[in-house]
C-alpha cells in the first residue's frame, strides 16, 4: 500500500454531534485541546493508543472515526500510470 495514503477522520463531526468542545474531548482522553484540533485538521495523526482512547471516549468504532480516502488514493495512482 502506498505510504502516502493519509488516515482521514470524522472526529470533528462526531465530537460536535455529541455536543463536546475540543477541550471537553481533550479532558476526557488526557491530551491538550491543541492535539484534538491537530487531529481534526489532519496535521497530526494519532498513535494507535490515542485513536483507541478516542473511540472509547466517543463510544464509536475505529472505522466510524478514522478512514482512508480510497477514491483519492486511486485517482492519485491513476495519474502515475
Amino acid at each position: 500500500m502506498n505510504q502516502n495514503l493519509e488516515l482521514k477522520n470524522r472526529l470533528k463531526a462526531i465530537r460536535t454531534e455529541k455536543k463536546l468542545t475540543q477541550q471537553d474531548l481533550a479532558d476526557r482522553v488526557g491530551v491538550s485541546r491543541n492535539t484534538i484540533s491537530s487531529i481534526e485538521t489532519g496535521t497530526f495523526c494519532p498513535t494507535s493508543r490515542l485513536a483507541l482512547i478516542l473511540c472509547i471516549a466517543l463510544d464509536k468504532k475505529f472505522e466510524d472515526i478514522f478512514y482512508f480516502d480510497l477514491e483519492e488514493y486511486c485517482a492519485c495512482e491513476d495519474t502515475l500510470t
